[in-house]
């Protein structure tokens, strides 16, 4: 009889941090020590603090053990599995609480990280083993569509999907229920659904996450829409970079297919529906629908002019409904939970949770899903425990290459669409990289442009030759060359992109340049009259120089110096026995090797 369950983290993120290792060193203690018929080892998806791993849990206590070593599990085996006593120096403390008064109680709830939190795309990614379809049907799996196609009509669902009011959670936010119902009245031998899981946003991982704890999911949702729609055949386009996703998605549909719920006559309603997976090579535009359809059909990532939409002319020019990883997720819990309980939470426009990816200059690194509505400030401090090294918070990117930031003055924002969308912002799929005070704003919105000129597809002027322009332009100011003309250079052709591009990537290219621009302004004009980086990032308009006072004459940063652009001098300082040392400025690189090898401050970066 099974008496204890191990559930170790298989997420991406702990599976780079070696949690393949510590499961195997599991298997075999748990056999060592003739425990396999009292102990089930569980491999799961993402428990969200990405940054603890590798994680593992222990239950029926709710253990929580984070940065667990194959070298740990021997002691946590004889100790917890055997004589029932925690390995408290392996338990997380929780830095969120003022005292641990006994760290065996702090379960993975009790967390500051998931006290506000409302789970519920990630309801079972932590939870259940992603491989056994028995194990998201015990947890209501399929139970959505199986009151779908035997207690309601096509019609019947897409009314519950809109009056839910839940918005895709891909980007734009336009509402689910409408581009369901756009589709459904048009006629066509063959419909399609499409799920988005190319998920191209530096920094971005909730689709991944998803995918990996919970692939069933995505498969329930969109067999729904299908039914609604009239759909009988789906893709789901996922890039090639996440293996650990496809593997468990494609294990899913194989094994949905041999439950029958997946083909033909699916719960004897007579509704067929089929699923693929379509590999993607990593294009940033093929998350734009049309490109994404594009792709699908076997032809170079591109967008199409809109209209014709999707809804009418989609995937191999028949009526398609896409939607994002995250969206789906959602919808098995509407249709069994109902539209007041979705409505309940979020806000009057923005319904539901979010699912942000939360990295940068932050404590815990990792996966959050709040109600909308929740506070910036909340996200960053009560959730994600602070900026690290008493660092002050400076701005957070939402939306990664085609968003904008939110700076300090206004980090009691409620996170929705609207509230973001009204500060210059977009809530984006989710990606939330937070900066503090040492972050330069210009060179910022300079990575976010970089990538955005590489990711073009090409096919309109605006974007092919206007991001390269606009980042020209940035190159110019950071290198210490820009003038004030540049900079309503820059403002100019952001507009003129954003009006003019044919598809999303290049019409929201311009947002990291426009929102740095409207929030720290002060930045660039420092950068363009007094030649300096208030941030001291940008490396052309910095300069090292060594206080010949304070300098005792060791010679580390000569010889940490790659360029050979330290000398010595004949001074040497009172006090010290040895002369001190000082850079030839015209060949310092600026890499900074010299300060960081320096105990005695004496290297001064400004």
């Amino acid at each position: 009889m099974i008496r204890t369950h191990v559930l170790v983290c298989g997420g991406t993120g702990c599976t780079s941090s070696g949690s393949q290792a510590v499961q195997a060193a599991f298997t075999e203690n748990i056999e060592a020590y003739g425990l396999s018929e009292e102990v089930k080892l569980v491999q799961t998806g993402c428990f969200g603090l990405c940054a603890l791993g590798p994680v593992v849990i222990i239950y029926p206590e709710g253990t929580f053990y984070s940065r667990v070593t194959p070298e740990d599990v021997k002691e946590i085996v004889e100790e917890h599995l055997l004589k029932g006593r925690i390995v408290e120096r392996l338990v997380y403390a929780d830095t969120g609480a003022e005292e641990i008064v006994d760290k065996a109680s702090v379960s993975l709830g009790d967390t500051a990280f998931y006290k506000t939190q409302k789970r519920i795309v990630l309801r079972n990614c932590g939870v259940i083993d992603p491989d056994s379809i028995d194990e998201y049907i015990a947890m209501d799996g399929y139970a959505a569509l199986g009151k779908v196609l035997t207690e309601m009509t096509p019609e019947d669902v897409i009314k519950v999907v809109t009056d839910s009011g839940l918005r895709g959670r891909g980007g734009g936010g336009f509402p689910t229920g409408r581009k369901w119902a756009l589709c459904a009245p048009n006629k066509a031998p063959q419909k399609y659904v499409v799920c988005n899981a190319d998920e191209g946003d530096p920094g971005a991982f909730m689709d991944r996450s998803i995918l990996e704890g919970d692939p069933h999911s995505i498969i329930e949702a969109m067999t729904i829409c299908g039914y609604a729609i009239g759909a009988t055949k789906g893709y789901v386009y996922v890039r090639a970079e996440y293996p650990i996703a496809v593997r468990r998605l494609q294990k899913a549909i194989d094994d949905a297919n041999a439950y029958g719920l997946l083909g033909k006559n699916i719960f004897n309603s007579g509704f067929d529906f089929d699923l693929e997976i379509r590999l993607g090579a990593g294009a940033f535009v093929c998350g734009e629908e049309t490109a994404l359809m594009t792709s699908i059909e076997g032809n170079r990532g591109e967008p199409r002019p809109r209209p014709p939409y999707p809804a009418v002319k989609g995937l191999y020019n028949s009526p398609t409904v896409e939607n994002n990883v995250e969206t789906f997720a959602n919808i098995p819990q509407i249709i069994l939970n109902g539209v007041e309980w979705f409505t309940s939470m979020g806000t009057e426009k923005s319904k539901g949770t979010k699912v942000f990816a939360l990295g940068g200059k932050i404590e815990h690194t990792g996966l959050v899903e709040i109600p909308m509505g929740t506070t910036l400030r909340e996200i960053v401090y009560d959730i994600g425990g602070g900026i690290p090294d008493g660092k002050q918070f400076k701005a957070a990117q939402t939306g990664g290459p085609s968003g904008g930031c939110i700076p300090a003055s206004l980090i009691d924002t409620e996170v929705d669409y609207d509230n973001l969308t009204a500060i210059g912002c977009m809530m984006g799929s989710g990606g939330l990289i937070v900066m503090d005070e040492d972050t330069c704003m210009v060179d910022m919105a300079k990575f976010f442009l970089e990538f955005t000129v590489d990711e073009s597809c090409g096919k309109c002027t605006p974007c092919r030759v206007g991001t390269k322009r606009l980042l020209e332009l940035l190159d110019k100011i950071t290198d210490g060359k820009g003038t004030l003309e540049d900079i309503d250079k820059l403002e100019n052709l952001c507009n003129y992109i954003k009006a003019n591009s044919l598809c999303g990537l290049g019409q929201t290219a311009p947002n990291p340049v426009l929102a740095t621009l409207k929030f720290f302004r002060e930045e660039y004009i420092a950068h363009v009259v007094d030649k300096k980086c208030p941030a001291g990032v940008c490396k052309n308009l910095l300069s090292f120089t060594i206080d010949k006072d304070k300098c005792i004459g060791c010679g580390k940063c000569a010889k940490n110096c790659p360029v050979d652009t330290i000398v010595k001098t004949d001074y040497v300082a009172p006090g010290h026995k040895l002369a001190s040392y000082s850079i030839e400025q015209a060949k310092c690189i600026k890499c900074g090797a010299c300060m960081s090898g320096c105990k005695f401050g004496a290297i001064i970066k400004k």
